[in-house]
């Protein structure tokens, strides 16, 4: 499939890009090389293949939700520099 410099320039306007002259006929040969691959893809047969998300099949690995370490609220604000019981103090930032 061509890429015109046209096509070059509107993606590189879209991803913010500042091409060169080069830099934009590299881009475009670049371009037409990835098109032809996936032209050449879609001339593969796929009747009769299932679709997939990924080649192997995996499981996710689940562990049961289990609570390992108890919540200890005085331990966890043990080193706080300002604290009310088991609050945070912090300075006030809305006036």
């Amino acid at each position: 499939m061509p890429v015109s410099l046209k096509d070059v320039d509107h993606i590189a306007l879209l991803a913010r890009l500042g091409l060169t002259d080069g830099e934009r006929a590299a881009l475009r040969d670049d371009l037409e090389s990835i098109l032809g691959y996936i032209g050449k893809l879609e001339t593969l047969d796929t009747t009769g293949i299932e679709a997939t998300a990924h080649v192997i099949d995996l499981e996710t690995p689940l562990r049961d939700d289990v609570v390992r370490n108890p919540e200890d609220a005085d331990a966890m604000v043990g080193n706080a520099p300002d604290r009310d019981r088991t609050y945070l103090r912090v300075p006030k930032i809305i006036e």
